[in-house]
C-alpha cells in the first residue's frame, strides 16, 4: 500500500485554536497511510515581491516543506468573510516568486471550524478562490463546514460525537482518495 505525506496548514495563529483541535482530531480520524506534518506560517515576514530574488530563511523553509509533501490540508477559521491573514501571506510566499509556486498541481483539501453555525463556509470559498488560482487540485466533495460545539472535541483532538467523528472519517478517507487519484494522473516531481 502507498503511503502519503501531508503537509497541512492551521489558519490561525491563536494558542486556543479551535482549528488547531480539529486538525488533530483529523490526524486521528484519518487512514493510517497519510503521514502528517504541520506547516508553520507564524514567523514569515510579510511577503513582499522585494524578496523574489533573495528569500529568507523561514520562506525558503516553508517552500521546502510544501515540495516534500505530496498533497496539503488547510484546517482555517474565518476571519472577516475570509481567511485569516497570516494565512494569505503564506500562500503567497509559497506562490512565488512567479514561476515558483508550490501548489501547482498539489493535491489540496480544505475544511474549517467556527463557534457559529455556517462553520466558515465564507472563508472557504475566499480559500478556494486563492487556491484556484495557484493551480492547486482541490477536493470538492464533501464540503466540510465544522460548527464547534462544546464537549465535541477534547483539547486533544477526540472527537466524542459519533455522527461528527463519522463525517471527518470519511472526509480524510475522500481526501486520501483525492491525492491518489491526483497524483496518478499528475505525479509530483522528484
Amino acid at each position: 500500500m502507498t503511503s502519503f505525506k501531508v503537509g497541512y496548514f492551521v489558519g490561525s495563529l491563536s494558542s486556543t485554536s479551535i482549528n488547531r483541535i480539529l486538525s488533530q482530531a483529523l490526524i486521528r480520524l484519518a487512514p493510517r497511510d497519510l503521514e502528517f506534518t504541520e506547516i508553520p506560517i507564524g514567523n514569515l515576514a510579510l511577503y513582499s515581491p522585494d524578496f523574489d530574488s533573495d528569500y529568507p530563511a523561514e520562506a525558503r523553509a516553508l517552500k521546502d516543506t510544501i515540495s516534500a509533501a505530496d498533497a496539503v490540508l488547510f484546517v482555517t477559521p474565518e476571519y472577516n468573510r475570509s481567511i485569516p491573514g497570516a494565512l494569505k501571506n503564506a500562500i503567497d510566499w509559497a506562490s512565488r516568486p512567479w514561476g515558483q509556486n508550490s501548489f501547482d498541481h498539489m493535491p489540496a483539501a480544505v475544511i474549517g471550524a467556527s463557534p457559529g453555525a455556517i462553520g466558515t463556509a465564507v472563508g472557504q470559498q475566499s480559500l478556494r478562490a486563492v487556491l484556484s488560482f495557484c493551480n492547486a487540485r482541490q477536493m470538492t466533495a464533501p464540503e466540510a463546514y465544522i460548527q464547534f460545539k462544546p464537549g465535541v472535541f477534547t483539547e486533544g483532538g477526540e472527537v466524542t460525537d459519533d455522527s461528527t467523528a463519522a463525517f471527518l472519517q470519511d472526509f480524510m478517507q475522500e481526501f486520501r482518495a483525492h491525492i491518489e487519484r491526483v497524483l496518478t494522473v499528475l505525479p509530483r516531481s522528484s
